[in-house]
């Protein structure tokens, strides 16, 4: 795109008195994303030509400024509008292990060119005159930007292990491909992983979850760098083979690649907020995690076929190995368990009908997980199979979904009608007896013998004798 990206008014006037004493330079993802079509949301400056207190005198009027650390050269300005982050050119060397083992040394006579060739990717690498529109660019990332590659900027990419995991996110937000000789460099780099702290590894992997436009990118990355391995639950979906009548895209690997990228076109992931898309694309990259340790070569209806009994249920305690391996947060492992466990629930009904008491059940089962969540998990896991036809299972979950919504169980389980102070009304004492008798309610209800309180009460005296 021509031209400099619109700026907040609160970040062109900070830009207005940096420049006064300095050469300050929009860098990094903003610049990025600008020239691809995307609207930048957060910018960093890159000031040159002066010293730390004398930028921090100059931004100190518009805003609380956080020195994030005089040694790495960055001020964080919150304005009125938004919070920009201010830095020093900088040196950076190689001191220790991990993605932390570096000695930062500002320079702020430091030229462009030198200035960028700290960074990861030629195509993060390109800065930008926030006044005139005018890019520098020594790493060439325009081109490789027009072609969608991902090329590492120099040899001090090995430096730093975080940079593959970043490679493999950024690949799948902009549909990327990674080049040869960077995926080559990549594999050199496999043992730094254990340098690496799990809460690193998680940012990079949510990213993916929350912001891909084509999630299988990534996983190519993984598979190209060598980088799957420290991932083994995805790694073992390579090979694991498939009946070709009800699969023909290929292996497990290739079925969840497609499955991911139908996902993030379906409707109801763009528009759900990114916790809920967190959930689905880990849900989904995990749903057949079972496969690998369940396929057979077994005779079915007087034919031999591949086939994986047993998968759902496999794939859930896998799942959970995963993402505690990820570092995802513990809340997550219960619902994309269950989602991973119930992710074939819709084969389950007669003929395609579904009784009352199994929705209910399937909805308490999921947890805070909802019919809704997974009714997005089957869609894609159907979509995922080219060239074949989805049409009829999609009608037969919208079936599911529509049962679902007409018990209002769709986004959230069905709540017991009959607690404790009913029991208590009716003379009952508090005691061991209570958990069995609003157990045995709560089966009752799910069952359908009653559907509102009035109607609990009357089953309860009943049962009660």
């Amino acid at each position: 795109m021509d031209g400099a990206p619109p700026l907040p008014d609160d970040l062109r006037a900070m830009l207005g008195a940096v420049r006064r004493i300095g050469r300050p330079r929009l860098v990094g993802g903003g610049v990025r994303d600008w020239l691809i079509g995307i609207t930048p949301k957060d910018f960093d400056i890159e000031v040159a030509g002066v010293g730390f207190e004398e930028l921090g005198r100059a931004l100190a009027p518009f805003g609380a400024t956080d020195v994030v650390g005089r040694s790495f050269g960055v001020i964080k300005v919150r304005g009125a509008e938004g919070e920009y982050d201010f830095s020093l050119p900088r040196r950076e060397s190689k001191t220790g292990a991990g993605h932390r083992g570096f000695a930062v040394q500002p320079d702020p006579g430091l030229g462009d060119a030198e200035a960028a060739a700290r960074r990861d990717f030629t195509v993060n690498a390109i800065a930008q005159d926030p006044f005139t529109g005018a890019l520098v660019d020594p790493f060439h990332g325009q081109e490789d930007l027009r072609a969608r590659v991902l090329r590492h900027t120099g040899p001090a990419f090995s430096e730093d292990p975080l940079r593959v995991l970043r490679a493999f996110q950024l690949a799948a937000r902009f549909d990327f491909t990674l080049d040869p000789a960077t995926a080559a460099l990549c594999r050199t780099m496999l043992a730094s992983f254990s340098e690496l702290p799990v809460e690193r590894v998680w940012g990079e992997w949510d990213k993916w979850a929350v912001k891909s436009v084509r999630p299988s990118r990534g996983l190519e990355v993984l598979e190209e760098t060598g980088w799957v391995a420290h991932f083994p639950e995805v790694a073992a979906l390579r090979g694991t083979l498939q009946e070709p009548e009800w699969h023909p895209e290929g292996d497990v690997m290739a079925h969840t690649g497609f499955c991911l990228d139908a996902l993030v076109r379906l409707d109801g992931w763009g528009s759900s907020p990114a916790p809920r898309r967190r959930l689905l694309s880990l849900s989904v990259l995990a749903h057949d995690f079972g496969k690998p340790s369940t396929t057979e070569r077994a005779e079915r209806r007087g034919t031999m076929r591949w086939i994986s009994p047993g998968h759902e249920a496999a794939g859930g305690p896998l799942a959970q190995s995963f993402l505690r391996r990820i570092g995802a947060p513990l809340d997550l492992d219960g619902p994309v368990a269950a989602i991973v466990v119930h992710h074939l629930a819709h084969h389950h009904g007669k003929s395609g009908e579904f009784t009352d008491s199994q929705v209910r059940r399937l909805a308490r089962k999921l947890a805070p997980a909802t019919i809704d969540d997974l009714a997005l998990v089957m869609a894609a896991d159907s979509l995922g199979r080219p060239p074949l036809p989805a049409d009829d299972i999609l009608a037969l979950i919208g079936r599911l979904r529509a049962r679902a919504a007409e018990l209002e169980v769709e986004a959230h389980a069905p709540r017991p009608l009959i607690l404790g102070r009913h029991l208590v009304a009716l003379g009952r004492r508090p005691g061991p007896e209570f958990k069995p008798l609003l157990d045995a309610a709560f089966e009752a209800q799910l069952d359908g013998a009653f559907s509102d309180e009035s109607g609990g009460v009357a089953w309860l005296r009943s049962h009660l004798g």
